[in-house]
């Protein structure tokens, strides 16, 4: 039993030796020894964070800390529970996962978490095993999934099937309260279960607000996850020579994550030469040049499922840039280290986004969209705005400790021919903020 008084639903002995019960039972502890999440993420990534001085995390801490965060938001927002259906809010909830892209546009898995009462997954058919390494879940369910592949033209008794699965729930554990919080769902869930008297709130503030703070050992993970990162690009940026094609180097950032146990990289964002400017174009076959800019954004989810969400523009060959490369450059390398002093706790966010420097004149048609984004296991809240591009709809807020931020740059004159990208990974401390990427600019363009 948990600290609850939940259990977890596994069915222990006495079957009889050979029986199907014992047989899936043995498979299913066979299988959960040999979870990803149990196994590790192996020897190179290990030896790269102690030569780093990166101490693991503790697990079981962060996932009770996690549980901890949805449940004191659930109750400031006087929830009976949240029904989360988006595979990064079930990995915070939950920490286990299961093809996570694929189950992101295929709601096939969803968790619900009681404000009062018990964790209950529900997971694809036959994946019971793949939670048993979290210790937060108390219940794992077949999931009933009302996507059209499933269910076709009877989706309208799939919805029924599925919705008396959740008022259950509700009734069993929201003590009379019958408002759930959810992330994701379409129109077909809302209206059953408005049609058993239970209202549906944002669930998503609920998950954006719990995942704003990071615990000492997220962020130790997060470390990690920079450190497997900031690997790969070296091994990317090794393979940089003339000749090869922007899908071949982006590839290498793909490999080096994946051999290192991190999880998938959620763009394709790099350029080369003219196509750097405007920002936004997407790897493609392009054969890189000598004297070319490179320029990528990770976007990628590493071990522990933490996003490393870092930027870098590299010059190709042995060659000396030019004094536009130059000067592009130094614009947004100044404008990372003016904005970053610039991120303090206390700090409003309409504050931070007034007094931070913005690109020039030539340059600011072509900005990034965002000064400063919140990050974590995924790009989070908060997302602030140029000044100029501050609306009476723009939320504001306070920088606080243990949140962590990107602090972006892109410049890239109108009509020009290369541009530049920059983006570093800021955590707020007590007393001002720690860069916590480190993956060295290239000193040929500073």
């Amino acid at each position: 039993m948990d600290k609850l008084g939940f259990g977890r639903h596994r069915k222990i002995m006495p079957f009889e030796p050979g029986s199907v019960e014992a047989l899936r039972e043995a498979s299913r502890e066979k299988a959960a020894s040999l979870s990803q999440h149990v196994l590790g993420y192996g020897a190179t990534a290990e030896a790269e964070w102690a030569a780093a001085g990166i101490a693991a995390p503790d697990l079981p801490a962060m996932r009770r800390y996690r549980l901890e965060r949805i449940r004191a938001e659930l109750k400031r927002r006087d929830y009976a529970g949240a029904l989360l259906y988006d595979p990064v809010n079930i990995r915070y909830a939950t920490d286990s996962t299961n093809m996570q892209l694929w189950v992101a546009h295929n709601p096939t898995r969803h968790c619900f978490v009681a404000t009062e009462g018990p964790v209950l997954l529900f997971d694809y058919f036959s994946c019971e095993h793949l939670s048993d390494h979290s210790g937060v879940v108390d219940e794992v369910r077949p999931a009933v999934s009302w996507i059209y592949l499933y269910s076709g033209e009877l989706t309208e008794q799939k919805v029924r099937r599925w919705g008396a699965g959740i008022a259950e729930l509700v009734a069993e554990h929201g003590g009379g309260n019958r408002r759930v919080a959810v992330d994701h769902i379409d129109p077909e869930g809302v209206e059953e279960l408005a049609r058993r008297g239970i209202s549906v709130g944002n669930g998503e503030a609920v998950m954006e607000n719990a995942r704003l703070i990071k615990s000492p050992d997220e962020i130790l993970a997060m470390r990690r996850a920079i450190v497997a990162c900031e690997a790969a690009m070296g091994e990317m940026e090794a393979v940089l020579k003339p000749g090869i094609s922007e899908n071949e180097l982006w590839a290498e950032l793909h490999r080096g994550n994946i051999a290192r146990g991190g999880e998938w990289i959620e763009t394709r964002l790099l350029s080369s030469g003219p196509r750097t400017n405007p920002w936004f174009q997407e790897c493609s076959s392009r054969v890189i040049e000598g004297g070319d800019l490179v320029a990528f954004d990770t976007d990628l989810i590493g071990p522990y499922g933490f996003c490393a969400d870092l930027s870098r523009t590299w010059l190709c060959g042995d060659i000396e840039p030019s004094n536009e490369q130059r000067d592009l450059f130094r614009i947004a390398a100044d404008q990372i280290a003016h904005n970053t002093d610039l991120m303090r706790p206390g700090v409003s966010f309409r504050d931070l986004v007034e007094r931070s420097a913005v690109p020039p004149d030539d340059c600011y048609p072509t900005r990034y969209g965002v000064l400063y984004h919140g990050v974590g296991l995924a790009d989070e809240y908060p997302t602030l705005p140029h000044a100029g591009d501050w609306t009476d709809d723009t939320p504001d807020g306070v920088l606080e400790p243990g949140m962590v931020l990107c602090v972006e740059s892109y410049i890239g004159r109108l009509g020009g021919h290369e541009g530049v990208k920059i983006e570093e990974q800021i955590l707020i401390t007590e007393t001002g903020n720690e860069k916590l990427s480190a993956y060295p600019l290239d000193e040929r363009l500073l």
